[in-house]
């Protein structure tokens, strides 16, 4: 029986689901899946902020270069074609502010609803799955937890018994060898066999303890294998879960398969395509080259009988007795010549505007600088002060709505200005050099060429 005790009986302990205690790790599984959401929640609003700010950098870089291509000096079909680019990046930029808010309104909105659906919090700390999983694991393992420290302590006693035995028939031997004494090696032998009979005892409460757990183990790995597979339910949902939201988040990120996102790179092809060197060209020709219309002096009368002409400017051979009235400072050089302001290009599609030059008298004005020998009326003046845009005939009353069909920018204090689009009151009749009397929205009153409007039906 001595030799029954080797170092193979120590015990060894094991990393089994099986041994007590080790249903801990499933335990933690649950409180790991709750983790688990909060790091995809976070994964999921880090990947939305690079989706906004992606589309906050293309938007800005459109603009920017859209701005810059305006004011520079390409043209024609190659400036569209070019444009088109940053058409690109703003379409693009919208899409992807549609992924920012998938991802945010849908995917991690729908995450958040589910951990909360799925993990309860309580009010000492923890989760209720968490507790629950622990309370199920330690109520299946307790009966055989039990027994198996009971195996435990027979083995202990057994092996103490051995360890006993071994050393009485050690020193029985011993003693046999080195003295001759027969009382002492009686008693010698009588303390072995004392040692072999509680070495026998033990063995047999060893052997018995197993037995009892040996008949406990079924049961206990059947409430075990019950709790464990209810957990093993509960993450495999969590897993399903995480699978089918993940998929959401590829098909929103996947912009090749977005109807839009195609149609975008077919017209960028399409635009870049249609850039045309030669149309071009002639473009240019037409607009900046020797194409180009031309309104060639021409003599131009002057119908005294109506103040208009003198209002526009037009061609006027102006008397001496006019130019001593100017203030010197004003006064007409005898080197200046007339200027014209009328040639427009009757090439482009903004019409012509009526015909407009410049004299010295649009300088006229009483000044400080006045002489005594500058007093001298002006012959076309009725009123006897100097000017003669004073005293014109009223206009009869009119009120018509127009609408501004060409931008324009008044060149002369009296003229209003406008842009395409805008809506005026016409209250004065066309003139015979094609300008009507107006008012703007604001209420300033003033002249505009006739044909930049259209009446409003």
């Amino acid at each position: 029986m001595s030799g029954s005790y080797d170092d193979s009986m120590i015990d060894v302990s094991s990393d089994s689901f099986w041994e007590v205690g080790n249903y801990k790790r499933t335990v933690k599984r649950v409180d790991d899946g709750n983790r688990l959401c909060n790091d995809l929640m976070t994964c999921i609003h880090d990947r939305a902020r690079i989706e906004k700010s992606y589309a906050q950098q293309l938007t800005e870089w459109a603009k920017r270069w859209r701005q810059l291509i305006e004011k520079g000096p390409q043209y024609g079909t190659m400036e569209r074609a070019w444009t088109a680019v940053c058409t690109e990046a703003e379409k693009v930029s919208e899409l992807h502010m549609e992924v920012k808010s998938s991802l945010m309104g849908e995917d991690y909105e729908k995450l958040k609803n589910w951990q909360r659906d799925a993990y309860h919090k309580q009010m000492i700390g923890g989760f209720k799955e968490t507790k629950e999983a622990e309370d199920g694991f330690r109520k299946a393992q307790k009966p055989w937890s039990k027994k198996l420290k009971e195996v435990e302590t027979m083995k202990k006693a057994f092996h103490s018994a051995c360890k006993e035995e071994k050393l009485a028939a050690s020193r029985e031997t011993t003693s046999k060898l080195e003295s001759s004494n027969t009382e002492a090696q009686k008693k010698l032998q009588d303390k072995v066999e004392k040692c072999q009979q509680e070495m026998q005892k033990t063995k047999e409460r060893y052997e018995k303890s197993l037995d009892e757990l040996d008949k406990l183990t079924p049961q206990y790995m059947e409430n075990m294998e019950q709790v464990f597979e209810q957990w093993q339910q509960f993450e495999e949902k969590r897993i399903h879960f995480f699978r089918e939201l993940l998929l959401e988040v590829k098909q929103h990120l996947d912009l090749s398969t977005n109807h839009r996102f195609q149609t975008i790179y077919h017209t960028l092809q399409d635009t870049v395509s249609a850039a045309d060197a030669e149309e071009d060209i002639k473009w240019f020709r037409s607009n900046h080259g020797p194409g180009m219309p031309m309104n060639w002096p021409q003599f131009e009368n002057v119908d005294w009988s109506n103040p208009r002409c003198f209002k526009r400017r037009t061609i006027v051979d102006w008397s001496v007795d006019l130019n001593r009235t100017l203030s010197r400072r004003d006064k007409k050089k005898p080197s200046d010549g007339v200027t014209l302001t009328g040639i427009s290009q009757t090439g482009s599609d903004q019409p012509v505007q009526p015909a407009k030059t410049n004299s010295s008298a649009s300088s006229m004005e009483k000044t400080p600088d006045w002489s005594d020998e500058d007093t001298g009326a002006n012959p076309f003046s009725t009123n006897g002060d100097g000017n003669p845009f004073d005293d014109e005939p009223a206009s009869p009353e009119l009120s018509v709505a127009v609408r501004a069909l060409y931008d324009y920018e008044g060149q002369e204090q009296d003229e209003l200005s406008f842009k395409a689009g805008d809506e005026l009151t016409k209250i004065g009749n066309e003139d015979d050099q094609g300008w009507c009397k107006g008012r703007l929205k604001d209420g300033k009153n003033g002249l505009y060429p006739a044909n930049y409007v259209e009446d409003i039906l």
